[in-house]
């Protein structure tokens, strides 16, 4: 494969890990599958920036890749690269040194790959090169970055995603954290000599909620009161990840006051989470010249102690 994977993301040869990593995220999101259900050669393009990223987002991928030692598919560039393409020749000796031709493991500078090009034992002194070459090799990894909403992450959700052209089906756990990252087994590039096949690495970013946050396995909230009802107490509706439910606010309760809603927060392994409500009250907003007659009418309180 002759492609070049800058000219792929349309970045320069100079562009910095974070230029790289923007110019993928705008490209896997114009070209996402479930975003170009009527294009179907979006798809090809979302796989031809995905493997391009795989790639160039990869601090010694991309320095294998500028010194020609990997190709666009990641694959070794082959024996040849490292002698001119062919116009050296061996004779049978160590041309490293060491008197003999088992002197001297070439896998630690080429890499066990460059094997399968000679096809097991041969003449001119490559005996024992063929046992590298049948060696199983694992497969390389995909690595994934996927968008998730909070409330996907907190519940638990399966989601379907295209993979290097594939649909993929992915459970996420409830109570999954941002940047936490999920191994599919199997899923990756093939293996090698029969080697098992590589992962699909999926990295989770978890988007903010307006209102509600976690900890641990805990969802908090922090609800807005009128006065009168802090006053007096109220009957009211609370939100929750898993839908709303009625509250007690007792009389005469004050700002950062908490209320307990168990097993209303995340519904992972072991027992379920709370809610944990955070009283907060809120003045009117418009004058009110009865309420600030009626006020005057109480008593002062000592309610500092500092």
């Amino acid at each position: 494969m002759n492609k070049d994977l800058y000219a792929t993301l349309g970045v320069n040869k100079n562009a910095t890990d974070a230029e790289i990593k923007s110019a993928y995220r705008k490209l896997a999101r114009k070209y996402h599958p479930d975003l170009n259900k009527d294009n179907p050669s979006a798809a090809e393009k979302f796989k031809e920036v995905s493997c391009a990223y795989d790639i160039l987002g990869d601090k010694e991928k991309r320095k294998k890749y500028d010194n020609n030692e990997i190709d666009a598919e990641g694959k070794p560039t082959g024996f040849g690269a490292g002698f001119g393409g062919g116009d050296y020749t061996y004779t049978g000796g160590n041309p490293f040194g060491g008197g003999g031709s088992g002197g001297f493991d070439f896998s630690s500078i080429f890499g066990e790959d460059i094997f399968s090009q000679f096809g097991g034992a041969g003449a001119g002194g490559f005996q024992g090169f063929g046992r590298a070459s049948n060696r199983p090799r694992k497969g390389q990894d995909i690595n994934y970055t996927m968008q998730i909403d909070f409330l996907s992450a907190a519940r638990g959700e399966e989601k379907t995603v295209n993979i290097q052209g594939k649909n993929i089906n992915v459970k996420i756990p409830a109570g999954t954290t941002d940047g936490q990252t999920l191994r599919l087994k199997g899923l990756g590039y093939a293996g090698l000599n029969g080697g098992s096949n590589g992962d699909v690495l999926i990295t989770l970013k978890v988007g903010e909620h307006p209102y509600f946050c976690a900890e641990g396995k805990n969802i908090m909230l922090e609800l807005p009161i009128s006065m009168k009802e802090a006053v007096l107490g109220a009957k009211v509706t609370v939100p929750t990840i898993s839908g709303k439910v009625a509250v007690n606010i007792p009389p005469y309760s004050s700002s950062g006051s908490k209320l307990r809603l168990k097993g209303q927060g995340i519904k992972g392994k072991g027992t379920a989470g709370d809610e944990i409500v955070t009283l907060k009250i809120i003045a009117p907003e418009k004058k009110n010249a009865d309420l600030e007659k009626l006020l005057k009418t109480l008593p002062d309180e000592n309610i500092r102690i500092f």
